[in-house]
């Protein structure tokens, strides 16, 4: 088995697409320069906009040293860079270094922890774990539109096992169902797609769960659960009684949606060993996320993740806020 942290320059099962290797990866961005370049072609195909009024009358090149676009709009005027209105706003760290991340996480099969990208990029762990946050901030590809089936929909629980705790910790975090100190997770997955949608939900009452699997499958999708009572009255819907050791009856199974899970799971036990409760709905959207993208060749995963940044922010102060 490999390393944890190995990145995978071709995608196992998926040899159709076109990867990058990492020699390709440094001549395609051999300096800050050529990953702003790659950037700015991405974000404006058509040429540069002004992310604050719009307009597309803008001076580019400019004599300013590191601002190179000016916006021509009347009452606007100001300068600004392929940064603003992005995540990467007022970061440090150059257009390389982002570059370079955003590869890693879309090739990486289990994530990326921080302290990787703080060796490889030769930045500050704080500053990795700040660059990893954001970059998961733009991986939440979930379809707009509902999945047309027919869809697996299913709950997973992730966390620490009760025997493990103190006493007091267990006593104060027990739920009742016996998923102490565990995070919920609802998923649905379109058969046909291939594609997840996933979200952390704080129960799983039929209110929430049939809530979001309306949400993710079309009006007329044929829905396949196991038999919790939480999905009864559900239009359109079979299930599987995993409580008689019933896994598949007909096309009745959630075997898709369960691998899923293992997964992530890998990618939760494996990589990470412990997330904190003010954070586990990014790690599951950005998960999703790179298993939707799978299919598509590297670069274009990567160009993605660089069309998520725009109009997304997360201030350093904003994540530690979050987990206080």
């Amino acid at each position: 088995m490999s390393d944890e942290n190995t990145v995978q320059t071709k995608a196992p099962c998926k040899a159709f697409r076109k990867g990058m290797t990492l020699v390709e990866l440094i001549r395609k961005f051999p300096d800050n320069k050529m990953a702003e370049v790659w950037f700015t072609a991405i974000r404006w195909p058509d040429g540069p906009e002004c992310p604050r009024c719009g307009c597309d009358n803008v001076q580019y090149p400019t004599s300013h040293k590191t601002v190179p676009c000016r916006c021509r709009g009347k009452g606007c005027r100001r300068f600004f860079s392929v940064r603003v209105g992005t995540v990467v706003q007022d970061s440090k760290l150059g257009c390389q270094e982002w570059a370079i991340a955003v590869y890693l996480f879309s090739m990486s099969l289990k994530s990326v922890l921080s302290m990787k990208l703080h060796c490889d990029l030769g930045i500050s762990q704080k500053s990795a774990w700040h660059l990893a946050h954001r970059i998961c901030q733009c991986c939440d590809d979930i379809e707009a539109a509902p999945f047309a089936g027919p869809v697996e929909a299913d709950e997973s629980h992730f966390g620490g096992q009760a025997k493990n705790m103190q006493a007091k910790v267990r006593r104060e975090r027990t739920t009742g169902r016996g998923a102490v100190d565990k995070t919920t997770v609802v998923g649905v997955r379109d058969r046909v797609l291939g594609k997840v949608a996933a979200s952390v939900v704080d129960n799983t009452d039929a209110a929430t769960l049939q809530g979001f699997v309306n949400d993710h499958a079309g009006v007329h999708a044929m829905v396949y659960t196991d038999e919790r009572k939480s999905y009864r009255g559900l239009p359109r819907h079979e299930t599987v009684r995993h409580s008689v050791a019933e896994y598949v009856n007909g096309q009745a199974h959630v075997n898709g949606v369960e691998s899923f899970w293992a997964a992530l799971k890998r990618d939760y036990l494996g990589t990470f060993h412990y997330v904190s409760p003010e954070h586990p709905d990014r790690y599951v959207c950005v998960f999703a996320g790179r298993h939707n993208r799978r299919p598509m060749d590297t670069e274009d995963m990567m160009a993605e993740s660089v069309r998520g940044m725009v109009g997304r922010r997360l201030t350093y102060t904003e994540l530690v806020g979050a987990s206080s």
